[in-house]
């Protein structure tokens, strides 16, 4: 009769050959007894030079401390297969840290993973707040501006910074974009004997000495004019850094419904202008990415700038001419071209890289593009339609409606 793996590893078993331990700044003292096992029986263990000496008492094999660069990682714990290895980890190995990375080249049946209580559940409970209603954020080696999609009046949320320096520049970012009545509690060393908890507005933060293990509390407060990023697609227009080469937000919201994000799916925005397409492509979802390609300089440029102001830092930006600049991309989920559709060539190189079941999406405004729409409709099928806008605008004295220009666009889906 089968009897079911204990929960205790064997330490002697050379198929569940890497141990990874969660560890809070208590050290040993917060440790169980199945990790206490793991850590003592491991041949090697790897951890940063902190976690080390928090698990120093325990230790008899060799102490191995990340190599610099951490790519390097990885590659020296593969090659330690077979031997009894344990790696030390902050907290929950598999909330932003070195778990995750792991798991993608160690098989779960060849590991033994025990979490310690992450950053961002001991500074909820500190906080009183409930995670599943909580934001949780890591700018930890990333850029602040990954925080502004959240920021919404009345949300929670917990922020995982660099350094020490990260809550005073984080404060900072917040009150320049309208949310300096926001309070920030900064919560240092959490669990361990030197755990502090301070706080401070974003306007009037002042709070220095702080310990470069942090986790930064949010309570978003808005002022009036603050730049809340909507949930929808069709951003205000005037969110945007533009030079008139935007798709306006009635189109946007039309394409990006017809563009159909799907979770982790890949997107080339042909012609990119200012960038809003991808942007909001990237908003929809953090598992979407987006490449914009863009022939002149001084937009390209200007979509970096927008992405980060949106939050999205990881757009990547080509500069360059379609076709031509679409050799070599990754192939796409879904292509926008909002720009370039008349160049021979251009069509065809999309279609060709687009996934089977992948969305190409193009609109037109000039009768020439127009028509080169209408000729791949009746090609290859897909979907026409026109979309008009019309606005309310001052005639002399009164109102009326004053329309924008029609926009023609097609909807393809490749088999």
């Amino acid at each position: 009769m089968a009897h079911p793996e204990p929960i205790m590893p064997d330490p002697a078993s050379s198929r569940r050959w890497l141990s990874i331990v969660g560890i809070g700044e208590d050290g040993i003292d917060g440790l169980g007894a199945g990790a206490r096992t793991l850590i003592e029986s491991a041949e090697i263990v790897f951890g940063g030079a902190r976690h080390l000496a928090l698990a120093a008492p325990l230790i008899r094999g060799q102490t191995k401390p990340w190599p610099s660069p951490f790519s390097l990682a990885v590659g020296e714990v593969i090659g330690m297969r077979g031997r009894q290895v344990c790696v030390l980890a902050s907290g929950d190995p598999f909330f932003y840290g070195v778990g995750t990375t792991l798991a993608a080249h160690v098989p779960p049946e060849e590991s033994w993973v025990i979490p310690a209580p992450s950053a961002f559940s001991l500074a909820a409970a500190r906080m009183g707040w409930a995670i599943p209603e909580t934001m949780l954020v890591s700018v930890h080696g990333r850029t602040l501006d990954r925080i502004r999609p959240h920021l919404h009046p009345g949300a929670h949320i917990l922020a995982l910074t660099s350094d020490a320096d990260g809550p005073t520049a984080l404060a900072r970012l917040i009150d320049e974009i309208g949310f300096g009545q926001s309070q920030l509690t900064v919560l240092e060393a959490l669990g361990g004997t030197h755990e502090r908890v301070r706080t401070a507005r974003a306007r009037s933060f002042d709070l220095t000495d702080i310990a470069a293990l942090n986790t930064v509390a949010i309570d978003v407060a808005a002022d009036p004019g603050a730049r809340i990023l909507a949930y929808t697609p069709g951003l205000a227009d005037n969110l945007f850094e533009h030079d008139g080469q935007i798709t306006k937000r009635e189109i946007r919201a039309v394409t990006l419904s017809a563009l159909a994000p799907k979770r982790g799916e890949l997107l080339w925005d042909v012609g990119a202008g200012s960038g809003s397409v991808a942007i909001e492509w990237m908003l929809a979802d953090p598992s979407l990415s987006a490449i914009a390609i863009e022939a002149r300089a001084d937009r390209a440029a200007r979509i970096s700038r927008n992405a980060a102001a949106f939050g999205v830092p990881d757009l990547s930006v080509v500069e360059g001419t379609a076709p031509e600049a679409l050799a070599g991309l990754a192939a796409a989920d879904a292509v926008f071209i909002g720009g370039g559709a008349s160049v021979p060539g251009v069509f065809e190189t999309c279609i060709e890289a687009l996934r089977p079941g992948g969305r190409l999406v193009a609109n037109a405004v000039t009768l020439e593009t127009e028509s080169e729409l209408i000729a791949r409709h009746a090609a290859r099928g897909g979907a026409l339609t026109r979309i008009a806008v019309s606005r309310a605008d001052r005639i002399g004295n009164k109102a009326g409606w004053r329309p924008a220009m029609p926009v023609t666009q097609w909807i393809w889906e490749k088999s």
